[in-house]
């Protein structure tokens, strides 16, 4: 069964995958480079669908086979952790899982004024183009570096959307994050996660308190920024204008919305958001 590490794109996936991945697939916690995060793969993903006929050429086409694909997966009968920022929920009549595929899931969700400057930088766009990207309910992804080939897609929607289709699945239980929180206590948080784990997929683990903070430790946003200068990291992406990567580990916890833009703009995010603001508790 597969439990998901899911979230919209630049709300803190990564850093949790970090933190989960040095706590399961290592003996004392650390993490030492970004191959342990193999561990936890992404999906939707080009190499599950490589048993079916699709045409890569259009986009969505592998969203007709992401419960077959699921299927194959648990033939193992094995807990299996993925990462997505797909939505729950359906496409073309098709749903990305469901209770026989999924055994529950953890969903990490950031200050939406904050994802803003994250993507800017990320996606290499201005800020009105990275609010349009998280508005838009008909959003997906894929790399863009493949011409004409649609394999990588990933139906994320808007930044709303993503977060509601999860939280409000029936289909199985769902620990909800908030990256402020994961910053602020993260001992606290990363161990009610991992209990939260081990209850809902059955594992016969006590939490342990010594790798959980060496995970912590080695998983800090200055850890992981070293390793990307000195090795660089698996999840950055090719810059569109320079011939480079474009650096994934950018501001962290430094980022403030309140710091970077003029007024106007600040106000029409809070008016955009004010709903799920309100109700997520972000002032």
């Amino acid at each position: 069964m597969i439990f998901w590490i899911a979230s919209y794109p630049k709300n803190g996936n990564t850093w949790l995958r970090s933190l989960l991945s040095a706590y399961y697939f290592t003996k004392n916690g650390n993490f030492i480079n970004d191959k342990i995060l193999k561990n936890i793969p992404q999906f939707p993903e080009k190499r599950y669908f490589t048993n079916f006929d699709y045409d890569k050429s259009i986009p969505a086409s592998t969203a007709q086979f992401w419960i077959k694909a699921q299927e194959i997966i648990n033939k193992e009968k094995k807990i299996k952790f993925f990462k997505t920022h797909n939505i729950y929920g359906s496409l073309n009549n098709t749903n990305f899982s469901n209770k026989y595929n999924s055994i529950g899931a953890v969903y990490i969700i950031r200050d939406p004024r904050n994802v803003i400057t994250s993507m800017m930088n990320h996606f290499e766009m201005n800020k009105d183009d990275a609010l349009n990207f998280m508005l838009n309910e008909k959003k997906f992804t894929y790399d863009h570096f493949k011409k004409n080939d649609y394999s990588d897609f990933q139906f994320i929607s808007s930044w709303e959307k993503n977060y509601k289709s999860w939280i409000k699945n029936k289909d199985f239980p769902i620990k909800l994050i908030k990256y402020e929180d994961l910053i602020d206590q993260t001992f606290y948080i990363v161990k009610d996660l991992i209990n939260f784990i081990n209850k809902t997929c059955n594992l016969d683990h006590n939490f342990d308190k010594s790798k959980a903070q060496n995970a912590i430790e080695t998983t800090s946003f200055e850890k992981l920024k070293k390793i990307e200068n000195n090795h660089g990291f698996s999840e950055s992406i090719k810059s569109k204008n320079r011939n480079n990567k474009v650096p994934f580990f950018h501001l962290g916890p430094n980022n403030n919305w309140q710091k970077i833009f003029d007024p106007s703009f600040a106000n029409k995010l809070n008016t955009i958001f004010k709903e799920t603001l309100e109700e997520l508790r972000y002032h």
